[in-house]
């Protein structure tokens, strides 16, 4: 076994025994109805059923923060370039001019790379 079916080995003996002092009974020897049986199944299911709802909207608010964080973070990140960009088209008025010019000439370069000269 791995060290995963050991720990829950461990785990099952661990409750077997507070179940035994707490009841004074073994799962072997209580003496429960087949119905009886059911029932306790069927009422640790719907515990686990609770249990998954919980995890699961906590699953759902943890994605939530984080694509929250990371639309914060692109703002973050757009507004700079925009800070930047402005900063530089202060510093010189033509900027975008020459970007334009410079974004032409690789625009232009990419397609006669591909074949697409004109």
């Amino acid at each position: 076994m791995s060290r995963i079916e050991d720990e829950v080995c461990k785990k099952i003996a661990q409750r077997a025994e507070v179940g035994k002092n707490k009841y004074g009974v073994t799962m072997e020897t209580a003496p429960l109805s087949r119905l009886e049986w059911l029932i306790h199944a069927q009422e640790e299911a719907m515990d686990l059923a609770v249990y998954l709802q919980k995890l699961i909207e906590m699953e759902h608010d943890e994605i939530t923060i984080k694509k929250m964080l990371t639309q914060i973070d692109e703002q973050k990140h757009n507004q700079s370039l925009k800070e930047n960009w402005d900063a530089k088209e202060r510093l010189s008025p033509d900027w975008k001019k020459k970007f334009r010019n410079i974004k032409g000439a690789v625009h232009y370069h990419q397609r006669w790379l591909k074949g697409e000269e004109e």
